[in-house]
Order: structure tokens, then C-alpha cells, then sequence
């Protein structure tokens, strides 16, 4: 398993509730309908809490992290030789500081602890 995480910024001039519309609305269901998606197991956005930010102007830290699934390095590769891949780029700098996003490639992580979450709490 390949994952690609993406420490995201928006784009200078975007409020935070617009970045996140944006995100959601627009660029999600662009990946989800591309022909590249054949290649994905799963995408996660995960997006910094809308409370969190001091005002619209607050530019410190991450607006979010997105989390793409791959099952190997050749289907990670081979999703960015799909046709539509660079309208997917291109929409990227419509709504991401593009100067700062942080990009990592993992492969399958070591379990530290792995306990039982009760997320109702």
C-alpha cells in the first residue's frame, strides 16, 4: 500500500469557508470522477475545523490534509498518465497555495499501538 498525504494551504485572497467549499464541491468530485480514480483505493480529505482559524485572514498553519490510497508505487505512477491528470493540476492552483504544499509518499506503516477507538465519546 502506497499512501500520498498532501499538507494543503489555501490559495492567498480565499476565505477558509470558501477553501473548504471549494474542496469539497468542486475539486473532490473532480478526482472522484476521473478516469486517474481507477487507481485510487481511497480519498480522504480532511479538513482544519472551520472554528479553529482566528478570522478569515488567518494564514497560520494547514487548511487540511488529503490522504490518496494506492496499491503500489505503479498504480500511483500510473494514475498521473491519465488524460484528464493535468486538468486535475491545473484545478489544483485554483484553490491551493501552491509554493506550500507539503507532499510525502509512505508505504505500509508500522503499528505502534493498536488499540480499539471508541468514537462516541
Amino acid at each position: 500500500m502506497i499512501k500520498l498525504t498532501c499538507l494543503l494551504r489555501r490559495k492567498e485572497g480565499m476565505t477558509p469557508a470558501e477553501f473548504h467549499a471549494y474542496w469539497r464541491d468542486h475539486h473532490g468530485p473532480l478526482i472522484a470522477n476521473s478516469s486517474a480514480a481507477k487507481y485510487v483505493i481511497r480519498y480522504e480529505q480532511n479538513p482544519r475545523p472551520l472554528d479553529d482559524y482566528r478570522d478569515d485572514d488567518d494564514r497560520s498553519g494547514y487548511d487540511g490534509v488529503t490522504v490518496q490510497w494506492f496499491e503500489s508505487m505503479d498504480a500511483y505512477y500510473a494514475h498521473m498518465g491519465e488524460d484528464d491528470f493535468p486538468a486535475m493540476m491545473e484545478d489544483i492552483a485554483k484553490f491551493l497555495d501552491t509554493d506550500h504544499l507539503e507532499v510525502v509518499l509512505t508505504e505500509e506503516p508500522r503499528i505502534i499501538i493498536d488499540g480499539e477507538v471508541d468514537w462516541s465519546r
